[in-house]
């Protein structure tokens, strides 16, 4: 009796201190994002920063807590960025999950996957490089690049080609080291220059 108290007490405590966001509310707060980002969250004008509209509000969430914790671990741990650690900084919690949930509810501009990209990109994605020891994108992040809100894995269809590429090159430098189980560092340690180049302007048109 006196364990099952507990468990319940447990409970009752998390469900009072989860913070629950708010969609209004990360309106207000998202203002000074559009300046890269853009009003709608799809960072049209500048393509080298990614579309938050349509992402998963946990994934948005993990990372603009790790950008907060890259600079208070001076960059031992998280995810580092100078510009983007900065903003962080100043949200709480609530804070962020306001934030998260109001890009969330925003539609996804729509995106291509030039014909270019298709022959080399499209074996990767959907099955991988057994030789090579290279995991198939799709076993993450779904047939149609949606990912996995469940397990972590971002929405990735209709993102900035140019993001794409710049994050998969950092993953490969281990620049970027938030990954789970370095997964994205392994497999992007085993790609070309070109097959980067093409997976990026690929997932764009996933749908």
């Amino acid at each position: 009796m006196k364990k099952l108290i507990l468990i319940l007490s447990l409970l009752a405590s998390y469900s009072t201190t989860a913070e629950e966001g708010n969609i209004e509310a990360g309106k207000l707060k998202a203002a000074t994002c559009a300046a890269c980002h853009g009003t709608d969250g799809n960072a049209a004008l500048m393509q080298q920063y990614p579309k938050l509209a349509g992402q998963h509000p946990k994934y948005l969430e993990k990372q603009l807590k790790e950008y907060k914790l890259a600079m208070t671990t001076g960059g031992k741990q998280g995810r580092n960025n100078p510009v983007m650690g900065g903003m962080a900084m100043a949200l709480s919690d609530q804070d962020i999950a306001d934030i998260a949930v109001y890009y969330a509810s925003l539609p996804i501009s729509d995106n291509t996957s030039p014909k270019e990209s298709v022959e080399v990109a499209q074996q990767l994605y959907r099955f991988g490089d057994t030789e090579r020891g290279i995991a198939a994108c799709i076993a993450c992040h779904g047939p149609r690049g949606n990912g996995m809100s469940l397990s972590g894995f971002p929405k990735i269809s209709g993102q900035n080609a140019e993001y794409v590429k710049l994050q998969l090159e950092e993953f490969r430098s281990s620049a970027r080291a938030n990954d789970m189980n370095a997964m994205m560092r392994s497999v992007a340690a085993k790609l070309s220059d070109d097959e980067i180049n093409a997976l990026s302007q690929y997932v764009g048109g996933l749908h």
